[in-house]
């Protein structure tokens, strides 16, 4: 049985007019052909089956063919383009460097480049995937490439020009080709099927032009299995079956059940096409390139996707008003994302599941642990107001509390009484220890707010726990101030840790410094916590879980900060010694510890009425 040519090879371009999606670079080498400025190297790069190779065999013919008008060439008629057409002109070599990817490869190609074409004007050098090379190799094309002899030429292609080093770079002509569109590879299948008499709907070329993303040699290599895959005609139903893709349909469905907010419904239909045997990762594809088409079309697109059957084009643009565009983009994101984690977990589905709930849920539509509003861990909780004491570390634990004013030892009876310099405006607290006593269950009077700054992020010193975590979440609108930041920010480095742990890790010594209006600035003390939080990937990470957080888009910036940095003065704790002394402590040394009062002594708002720096006394 003879073996037949596949399609890809049997259609390849034997003209420059018959290149589709790539005019530009057709353009320039039509020209330089015509006026005889061909270069002695050319780059050709771009993604795969857009056409470099066939570009280089084109400009390999057209150099050498025989006919007299440039503008003929190639004409496929004379020795040289039948022997190109047929793969037998042994002045054109082409080279496999990730086969030939040693210095000695190159090495050989120096000595015989020297020698004459056998029957051509040119010899051309095509060599495929370049970037394969060695540095070695690189360095031992160099001085070939930069001073060929006059009979040489030479093609490099490749998928990843910036892995050739610049000095190779700059000794060529660059080309990029482009991925083709989408209608010209529907175009392209229509003759194909025309001339190989395959009877083929439009709307299963489409598919087929989808599932290429823009590479025509994968199109014609899908048409080429579909037509040997049935007897009949390729028809949408055989495309989905060969391919495990959806129907429109199903994909229309699911985004409905998003826009709804109905994760059962939703969750339902993504376990019903994966059991009728869909390739969860294709079925996300469609999922992420229906929710592009609708993002497009609701940012004020006027042409309905190519995929999007007639019928239901009118149903595709009412689905994109019931979306706000943030909505969109956020879940284009997540299925993104759930399509590149299907392929390795070991539950195909979890991945589209875990999106399309994250994506069916507000922003924070979470309900948040406790722990978001109450002090982080390793913060000791403020008491209540009713409290003796402030909540601060002490040197003796073990110190009793000071006794009720009934219960006072005889010992009080000897403790001078307050100097006449001491007016009545001292607080309830100042009364008990140089004053009346005051039943302790009275709560001390309020501090003018003007008094000092407030602490931020840690609380103000005595400023009950009840009256800060009673604060409203900052709504969607306003930017969050640095204090909700600071005080959330355990609960981001949590979050982030459930997806990376490592940057988890960085962020931990990157605390916010600076709330701007849509920019919360992050203070890193190292510039490789910089460096690597401020990374694409690792930055999309922490705005993401801000914008889970407090609902609202914001964006991330990273700055270096020594470690003696301070925050401004409304976000920073006054000096220790600017912290007023509670005279409660004062008495409890003086009773308990037998200790002897040197200075400070007193309620800081009488030291400035009075203007009194210090008061003495002593102990008993």
């Amino acid at each position: 049985m003879e073996m037949t040519q596949a399609l890809y090879r049997k259609w390849r371009p034997r003209t420059f007019e018959e290149i589709v999606g790539q005019e530009h670079v057709v353009r320039t080498l039509r020209n330089a052909l015509n006026s005889g400025r061909v270069h002695h190297a050319y780059l050709f790069a771009g993604p795969r089956g857009t056409g470099k190779t066939t570009t280089a065999r084109l400009l390999a013919k057209a150099v050498n063919c025989l006919a007299p008008d440039p503008a003929d060439r190639p004409c496929n008629e004379c020795a040289i383009c039948q022997a190109v057409n047929e793969g037998r002109l042994m002045d054109l070599i082409e080279i496999d460097a990730a086969s030939n990817t040693g210095v000695d490869d190159v090495r050989e190609l120096r000595e015989r480049i020297g020698f004459r074409p056998n029957v051509a004007r040119y010899k051309v050098y095509v060599i495929d995937e370049v970037h394969m090379l060695s540095n070695a190799a690189f360095n031992a094309l160099l001085k070939t490439l930069e001073e060929p002899p006059p009979h040489a030429i030479f093609v490099l292609a490749t998928t990843e020009p910036h892995r050739i080093p610049p000095t190779i770079r700059s000794r060529c002509q660059r080309f990029d080709f482009r991925r083709i569109p989408l209608e010209a590879i529907v175009e392209r299948l229509e003759r194909i099927t025309r001339g190989e008499e395959i009877v083929a709907e439009r709307e299963a070329l489409i598919l087929i032009a989808r599932q290429a993303t823009g590479s025509m040699r994968d199109a014609e290599s899908l048409l080429d299995q579909l037509a040997a895959y049935t007897d009949g005609g390729i028809t949408v139903d055989v495309v989905r079956a060969a391919l495990g893709t959806g129907a429109e349909e199903a994909v229309m469905g699911l985004v409905d059940a998003l826009a709804e907010g109905d994760t059962a419904c939703g969750l339902d239909l993504i376990n019903r096409v994966v059991d009728q045997g869909i390739d969860p990762r294709q079925f996300a594809r469609q999922v992420v390139e229906h929710l592009r088409g609708l993002l497009l079309t609701r940012l004020g697109s006027e042409e309905t996707p190519l995929h999007i059957p007639d019928g239901l084009r009118e149903t595709f643009r009412a689905q994109a008003r019931r979306f706000e565009p943030r909505q969109l983009a956020r879940a284009v994101r997540l299925f993104n994302r759930a399509a590149v984690e299907a392929r390795a977990t070991w539950q195909p589905q979890l991945p589209l599941e875990l999106a399309f709930v994250e994506a069916a849920l507000p922003p924070g539509g979470e309900p948040s642990s406790p722990s978001s509003t109450s002090a982080p861990p390793g913060r000791k909780e403020v008491p209540p107001p009713n409290s003796a004491f402030p909540s601060r570390p002490t040197a003796r634990p073990s110190t009793p509390a000071p006794p009720r004013s009934a219960e006072r030892p005889p010992a009080r009876e000897h403790v001078p009484a307050a100097t006449p310099g001491r007016k009545g405006g001292s607080t309830p607290a100042a009364a008990t220890s140089f004053g009346p006593a005051v039943s302790p269950e009275q709560p001390p009077s309020p501090r003018p707010a003007t008094e000092r700054p407030a602490l931020s992020p840690r609380r103000s010193l005595g400023k009950p726990a009840a009256q800060e975590s009673a604060q409203p979440p900052p709504s969607a609108e306003e930017m969050p101030s640095l204090e909700a930041f600071a005080s959330r920010w355990a609960q981001v480095v949590e979050m982030v840790n459930g997806r990376d742990a490592r940057l988890a890790a960085f962020l931990r010594d990157c605390p916010p410094v600076q709330a701007e209006e849509n920019t919360l600035v992050l203070g890193c003390r190292y510039p490789l916590h910089r460096d690597k939080v401020a990374e694409e990937g690792n930055r999309r990470v922490v705005e993401d879980t801000l914008e889970v957080l407090f609902g609202r888009s914001i964006r991330v910036r990273c700055e270096l900060v020594s470690r003696e940095r301070k925050l401004s003065p409304s976000h920073s704790a006054p000096p220790l010694s600017q912290t007023p002394v509670r005279d409660e402590l004062v008495e409890a040394a003086v009773r308990e510890l037998g200790a002897r009062v040197v200075s400070g002594v007193g309620n800081h708002r009488d030291a400035q009425k009075t203007g009194r720096d210090s008061v003495k006394g002593e102990a008993l």
